[in-house]
C-alpha cells in the first residue's frame, strides 16, 4: 500500500483577528489541533488589512494549484473596513465597496474551482466601544469603532452569504445573543479574548463537522497498524 505525505489544506484568510487565531488558545490554533493528520490548517492573516487590501493578496495565496488541495477556505474580514471615516488608521472602506470586494474575492476563488461548500464568511465581531477608545487613546488616537456600524458591516457580510449560498459565522449577531455579558468574548474591545476564540472554534466546528472534514481519512496508520517487528514493510 502506498500512503500519501500530501494533505488537504484549510486556508485561513483575513486580518489580525485571523492573524492572532494561531495563539495557544486561538481558534486557528485549535482547528490545527483537532485536525492533526488529516488537514494542514494554513494561517494567513494580516493584521491591519481591509477587503481593499486583501483582495490583491489573495491570488499570491491561492492559486489553480493551491486551489486543488483546498479542503476549506474561510474569509474573515470587516473589523478594520468598519472603522469610521476621517481616523487616525483610515482603515475606513464604505459598506457597498465592502461587501462588493467579499464577492469578488468569492468569486475569484470559485473560478479556481473551489466550491463554494468549501467556503466560509465570517463577519466582524461585536465592539466594546467603552474598552476599544482605551486602546485608542493610549496610542493617542480618538475612538475610530462604532458597534452600531460595525453591525452593518456583519449584516452585508450575512446577507452575501446568504445571497451565495456559503456558510457564515454572524459574530456581531451570535455573540451578543448568547450571553449578556458578551464583552468577555473581546481581549480590548475589538480582539477575541481566550472565550471569544472558543466561541468561534465551536461555530467552525460545527459548519466543518456539516461538510464532512472529520470524516476525511488520517494521514499514515495508527501506530498499532504498524508492523513493530518489521515496520519498513508497512509503508512499503
Amino acid at each position: 500500500m502506498s500512503y500519501s505525505t500530501s494533505f488537504p489544506r484549510l486556508l485561513l484568510f483575513g486580518d489580525s483577528l485571523t492573524q492572532q487565531s494561531f495563539a495557544p488558545y486561538g481558534w486557528g490554533s485549535s482547528l490545527a489541533d483537532k485536525y492533526q493528520r488529516q488537514i494542514d490548517v494554513v494561517n494567513r492573516g494580516l493584521s491591519g488589512y481591509t477587503t481593499r487590501m486583501a483582495k490583491h493578496v489573495l491570488p499570491h495565496f491561492v492559486d489553480a494549484a493551491e486551489a486543488s488541495k483546498l479542503a476549506g477556505i474561510t474569509i474573515f474580514f470587516g473589523a478594520n473596513d468598519a472603522a469610521l471615516p476621517g481616523k487616525a488608521t483610515k482603515q475606513h472602506v464604505p459598506l457597498d465597496e465592502y461587501r462588493a470586494t467579499l464577492k469578488s474575492m468569492i468569486d475569484y476563488v470559485t473560478s479556481l474551482g473551489v466550491a463554494k461548500e468549501k467556503i466560509v464568511l465570517i463577519g466582524p465581531p461585536p465592539v466594546v466601544e467603552k474598552s476599544w477608545e482605551e486602546f485608542c487613546r493610549n496610542k493617542g488616537n480618538e475612538l475610530d469603532r462604532d458597534n452600531d456600524v460595525t453591525r452593518t458591516y456583519a449584516s452585508a457580510c450575512a446577507s452575501l452569504a446568504e445571497e451565495l449560498q456559503i456558510s457564515n459565522v454572524n459574530l456581531w449577531e451570535d455573540m451578543q445573543k448568547t450571553r449578556k455579558d458578551w464583552q468577555i468574548y473581546l481581549s480590548d474591545g475589538l480582539h477575541l479574548s481566550k472565550e471569544g476564540n472558543e466561541f468561534l472554534f465551536a461555530k467552525l466546528v460545527d459548519i466543518f463537522k456539516a461538510k464532512e472534514l472529520d470524516s476525511l481519512p488520517f494521514v499514515f496508520p495508527a501506530w498499532d497498524a504498524v508492523d513493530r517487528e518489521n515496520p519498513e514493510a508497512t509503508f512499503k
